[in-house]
C-alpha cells in the first residue's frame, strides 16, 4: 500500500529512494553486524570454524568489515545524502531514473561481495577484496551517484551550499579516487587480477587507499551527516558556521596523507612512515574542531538529552568521535606504536570509531528520518530508542574496553625478555591471557547487534502505521468522491 506523504513532499522530493536506502541499511547493519558478532564467537570457541573453508575466520571477516562500512555505512551516507542534497537545495534529484539504478546496482555489489569472499575470491587488500569486475561495478555506480548528487546541487533553488554537502561532495569525489587509483590492476581471469604495483608501493598505495576509506567514508562523510542532522536535533543552528568551513578545508588537506601510520617498523621507507605520524598528529586539530563544533551546537539545548533519546545518540556519538580521534593520532606516534602494532589495541580503537562513531551517528540520524520519510510524527516506540541507546552504549564500551586492556598486555607480553635474551611468554600464553577479553568482547558485540534488531522492530511497527493511516486516508478520499 503506497505510503501518503504531507502535502508537497512527495512532488517536491523524490524520498522513494531515500526510503529504499534506509530500509536497507537496517537489513545490511544487521547482518553484517550478525557476523561480527560470529566471527567473535570463533575467537571465544575455534570450533565455530566447522573446519570448513568457507565459514574461516579469514573469509568471513573481510565479509564482515565491508558488510558494515559499505553495506551498513554506504546505504546510510547515500540515503542521508541524497535527503539532504534535497532538503538544502529545495529541489528534487535531478533524475529518478538514475536514482533507481544507484539503489539497485549499490545492492548488487554488495551481493556480490556476499557470494564471492566466502568463495575465495578477493584480492587479499584491507577494504579492497572485490575483484576486478565487481571494483568496475561499483564504479560505474559510484559515477551515477556524483552525477545525481552534483547535478542536484547545481539545480539548487538556493543562493549558498550548505557545509554538510560539501562534507558529503568531498567523500564523493575522494572515495572515487582513491578507489581507482588502488584497483589499477592486471585481469587475469574472470576473477582474478594482479595490481600494477609492487612490493612496499602495493602496501603504500593499498594504505593511502585504506585510511583514506577510514577518513573520508566513516569520518567525513559522517560529518556531512552531523553537520545536517545534530542541528536539526537540537533544532538550534550550528554552533560556528565559520569553524565548519575552516574545518571541512583542514581536515580534507590533511586526512589523505595520513595513511602511512598503518605500516609503521615495515619495509615503507622512513621518511614515508615519519611523514604519516606528523600528518595524524597535526590532523588532532581539524578532527577535534568538527566535534566541538557539534557539541557547541547544543547550547541552549542541553536539557534536552533528559528526554530526547534520538539527541542522545548523535551527542554520544560525538563524544566516540573525540576519543578515536585522539587515540588515532596517539598511536601513530611511533614509540606508542611499537607497543600497539599487531595488537588487539587497534582493534578496539577501530571499533571505537566504527561503533561509537559511525554507528551511533547512524542510529540516530535514522531514527529523525524514518517519521518523516513515512509521514509520521515519531517513531513507534521511544522506550524502544532509550533501550538501544543504552544497548548500544553498554555494548560499545564493553567492546572497546576488552580490546584496550587485550592489547596492552599482548603488546607487553610480546615484548617481556628474560635475562639471557629469550621471550619471557609465548606466543600461546599471550593468547590465553587474551581468551577473557574476546569473551566480552563477544558480550558488547551481541548487546550492539540486539539493539539493532530493537530498531528494526521499532522502525516495522513504525512503517506498518503508517500504511494504515494512509490506507484510511485514500477510504476517506474515496468517500468523499
Amino acid at each position: 500500500m503506497p505510503v501518503v506523504l504531507p502535502v508537497g513532499q512527495a512532488d517536491t522530493y523524490n524520498y522513494r529512494v531515500v526510503r529504499q536506502f534506509t530500509l536497507m541499511t537496517l537489513a545490511w547493519g544487521i547482518l553484517g553486524m550478525g557476523l561480527g558478532v560470529f566471527i567473535a564467537a570463533q575467537l571465544v570457541w575455534p570450533q565455530l570454524n566447522f573446519d570448513l573453508p568457507w565459514t574461516s575466520f579469514g573469509r568471513i571477516r573481510p565479509l564482515h568489515t565491508n558488510l558494515v562500512i559499505f553495506a551498513f555505512g554506504g546505504n546510510a551516507l547515500l540515503a542521508t545524502s541524497l535527503y539532504v542534497v534535497q532538503r538544502t537545495s529545495r529541489v528534487r534529484l535531478i533524475s529518478d531514473g538514475v536514482a533507481k539504478f544507484v539503489f539497485w546496482g549499490w545492492q548488487a555489489a554488495i551481493v556480490s561481495l556476499l557470494i564471492s569472499y566466502p568463495l575465495g575470491y578477493t584480492t587479499s587488500k584491507e577494504y579492497a577484496e572485490m575483484e576486478w569486475p565487481i571494483a568496475l561495478l561499483v564504479l560505474a555506480v559510484w559515477a551515477a551517484y556524483a552525477w545525481l548528487f552534483f547535478g542536484t546541487i547545481a539545480k539548487r533553488k538556493t543562493s549558498h551550499i550548505y557545509v554538510g554537502n560539501w562534507f558529503y561532495g568531498a567523500f564523493i569525489i575522494v572515495t572515487a579516487m582513491v578507489h581507482i587509483v588502488n584497483h589499477l590492476l592486471v585481469p587475469v581471469t574472470p576473477m582474478k587480477s594482479y595490481p600494477i604495483y609492487s612490493g612496499a608501493t602495493d602496501a603504500m598505495v593499498q594504505w593511502w587507499y585504506g585510511h583514506s576509506v577510514v577518513g573520508f567514508i566513516l569520518s567525513v562523510g559522517f560529518l556531512g551527516m552531523m553537520y545536517y542532522f545534530v542541528p536539526k536535533q537540537a533544532e538550534r543552528p550550528i554552533y560556528s558556521y565559520r569553524l565548519s568551513i575552516v574545518h571541512f578545508w583542514a581536515i580534507i588537506s590533511l586526512y589523505i596523507w595520513a595513511g602511512p601510520h598503518h605500516l609503521h617498523y615495515t619495509a615503507l621507507p622512513d621518511w614515508a612512515q615519519s611523514l604519516g605520524m606528523v600528518m595524524s598528529i597535526v590532523l588532532l586539530a581539524p578532527s577535534w574542531g568538527g566535534m566541538i563544533n557539534g557539541m557547541m551546537t547544543l547550547s541552549g539545548a542541553w536539557h534536552k538529552l533528559r528526554t530526547d533519546p534520538i539527541l542522545r545518540f548523535l551527542v554520544v556519538s560525538l563524544a566516540f568521535y573525540g576519543m578515536s580521534t585522539f587515540e588515532g593520532p596517539m598511536m601513530a606516534i611511533k614509540t606508542v606504536n611499537a607497543l600497539s602494532h599487531y595488537t588487539d589495541w587497534t582493534i578496539g580503537h577501530v571499533h571505537a570509531g566504527a561503533l561509537g562513531w559511525v554507528a551511533m551517528i547512524s542510529i540516530g540520524t535514522l531514527y529523525h528520518m524514518i517519521p518523516k520519510l513515512w509521514g509520521q510524527e515519531q517513531m513507534h516506540s521511544v522506550r524502544l530508542i532509550n533501550m538501544h541507546f543504552w544497548l548500544s552504549t553498554i555494548g560499545t564500551v564493553l567492546y572497546i574496553a576488552s580490546m584496550w586492556v587485550n592489547g596492552i598486555a599482548q603488546g607487553l607480553m610480546w615484548r617481556a625478555i628474560n635475562e639471557d635474551g629469550t621471550l619471557t611468554y609465548s606466543f600461546v600464553e599471550a593468547l590465553e591471557a587474551s581468551h577473557p577479553g574476546y569473551v566480552v568482547r563477544l558480550a558488547g558485540g551481541g548487546l550492539f547487534a540486539v539493539g539493532m534488531l530493537l530498531m528494526a522492530y521499532n522502525t516495522w511497527r513504525t512503517v506498518r502505521a503508517a500504511e494504515d493511516s494512509s490506507g484510511v486516508l485514500i477510504a476517506e478520499l474515496a468517500a468523499a468522491k
